[in-house]
């Protein structure tokens, strides 16, 4: 106890911005301002917020002793005093931050209140934390690292300005005051996150950094909301009648308002229409705010290649007119699994291009990426692997995964840019309305980077923009399957994003030239497979 006080006496000393003792003094026991927010105010920096000595009661000791006051009083003897009366009794709160300050706070229905002594201060900041590490676990998140995000009511804004104003009428003229507009403050939301990261890391043992897990505080105080917004509301009543003149904005009777709504207000009042309605001293609430916690995590992603193996499984799931179109999706199939694993809320597939459903995925597998959204569990090695057995040890067998892993967000990018900037081959039974000749092979074999212009296919019209597309079929490749023939099979390389089958018969002359053009004859795919998707990073 006495090598904490000596290091609270030591950051107090070192604390040049606080005002003299008589104005602290006025602060904590005549406007009712919690110590933490004194300190934030005049920018006092460091770990001080997270003492849990840091009360009116040893802070009022400590800086009367620097000043040269109660030099006949100890801190240690001041731990015991009741300098705020019945205060304990009342459970009042600090007329700036509510109660954020002093770790006070209802939650689920229990009350986690004020208590004046070290204590029991010690014992509110371990409920805080106890309270958001309870629900992260609850929950079922699993953290190794987390940051957190701090939502305070508007009316702590309308506080400080209120604040400010006493301290400029009160003391406007003294030399500390014109020196302290020098002063970085520091927020509450800071404040309160410099008081309880310690805390929290020990309770939910996991580091404080930036990262994809968060928890966000969100507190809400009512009933002084209602105060600020019933007092502002009469308050531009009354200057709209006096001024005979509308304002830019105002306050409806309405517990909805938003705290934008209510910022603007606050910005068209000068200081003296201001504190008219919102002055300090005032009477203190004596409740403390409503917290709310939500843990989140940004989206992860997996990725990897996936092969097709069946021509009645979809890329997507099928639905018409209430009626499932095939036997599964490749979304589906995979994740599933995935978002079962990892416990997610919302799954999205995204992959480098798509197929028919009619058109197997075979040769290396084409790139997907799966965006999961607040995934509970992070997917270890281990996971991924157990994801990848169970969709390629399935009883149907209609898809296999390769290459699985989990991807950072720079995965996102190279699938856009691989769904048009990539090249695919393929794999096509192509029937043609005459027997195929050797000049036909010749030709199909030489034509290199042609470029084809392909309109939106009439069997997608109904859901595709219809554009015009410029294509490029790098190369072709011709194996007989009979001599003399009208079926073979035709190997190609293509540009990402090619219509295949209208390439092969031309879409009605929508698709200039085609295999039946340059062949002049009628063709048509029997059977396509997609062979290779030729893009880094997903191998």
């Amino acid at each position: 106890m006495e090598g904490e006080i000596e290091e609270l006496r030591l950051a107090i000393s070192k604390a040049g911005s606080l005002p003299p003792f008589d104005v602290v003094q006025d602060l904590l026991l005549s406007i009712g301002v919690c110590v933490r927010c004194v300190f934030r105010l005049f920018g006092v920096q460091g770990d001080v917020y997270s003492s849990s000595l840091l009360t009116e009661t040893t802070v009022y000791g400590i800086f009367g002793e620097l000043h040269g006051n109660r030099s006949d009083s100890t801190p240690k003897i001041l731990l015991t005093q009741d300098l705020t009366g019945d205060k304990e009794k009342k459970k009042v709160y600090c007329n700036i931050c509510l109660g954020i300050l002093q770790f006070c706070f209802t939650n689920d229905g229990n009350d986690y209140n004020l208590d004046t002594s070290s204590k029991q201060q010690t014992t509110c900041l371990d409920n805080l934390a106890e309270v958001v590490a309870n629900t992260v676990k609850a929950e079922g998140y699993q953290f190794h690292d987390f940051s957190v995000e701090i939502s305070i009511p508007i009316i702590t804004m309308a506080n400080e300005r209120a604040f400010w104003i006493y301290l400029k009428n009160k003391y406007g003229s003294q030399d500390w005051f014109k020196e302290m507009f020098h002063i970085e403050q520091i927020s509450i939301k800071d404040a309160l996150k410099l008081s309880v990261i310690s805390s929290l890391q020990s309770h939910m043992n996991a580091k404080h950094c930036f990262g994809s897990s968060r928890i966000r505080l969100t507190y809400v105080h009512l009933d002084a909301s209602s105060k600020l917004q019933n007092l502002l509301a009469k308050e531009l009543a009354s200057k709209k009648r006096k001024n005979d003149s509308s304002h830019d904005c105002s306050i409806e009777d309405s517990e909805c308002v938003s705290d934008a709504s209510i910022r603007k207000v606050l910005d068209l009042l000068e200081d003296s229409d201001f504190s008219e309605c919102f002055a300090l001293p005032r009477e203190r609430e004596s409740k403390p705010c409503h917290l709310t916690v939500v843990p989140c995590r940004m989206a992860t992603f997996i990725g990897g290649r996936y092969l097709k193996y069946s021509r009645r499984v979809s890329q997507s799931r099928w639905i018409i007119d209430d009626e499932r179109i095939g036997d599964a999706s490749v979304e589906e199939i995979i994740c599933n699994s995935v978002l079962q694993k990892c416990r997610g809320d919302t799954y999205k597939f995204h992959s480098a291009g798509r197929e028919d459903m009619d058109v197997r995925m075979l040769g290396s597998g084409r790139p997907f990426l799966v965006e999961i959204s607040n995934a509970k569990i992070l997917p270890s090695s281990a996971i991924v692997k157990d994801i990848a057995n169970t969709i390629n040890y399935s009883k149907d067998k209609f898809v296999f995964v390769k290459s699985l892993r989990v991807l950072g967000n720079e995965a996102w990018e190279m699938m856009r840019e691989g769904e048009s900037e990539k090249q695919k081959q393929y794999a096509a039974v192509l029937w043609i309305s005459r027997p195929l000749t050797e000049r036909d092979i010749e030709k199909l074999s030489k034509t290199k980077d042609l470029e084809i212009s392909q309109k939106t296919p009439i069997r997608v019209l109904h859901r595709r923009s219809p554009l015009v597309r410029k294509r490029i079929i790098h190369w072709m490749k011709v194996e007989k399957i009979v001599e003399n023939g009208q079926y073979f099979l035709l190997h190609l390389c293509t540009q990402a994003g090619t219509y295949i089958k209208e390439f092969a018969h031309g879409d009605l002359g929508r698709t200039y030239p085609c295999i039946g053009s340059l062949l002049e004859c009628r063709a048509e795919i029997i059977q396509l497979d997609v062979t290779d998707v030729i893009m880094e990073g997903f191998d």
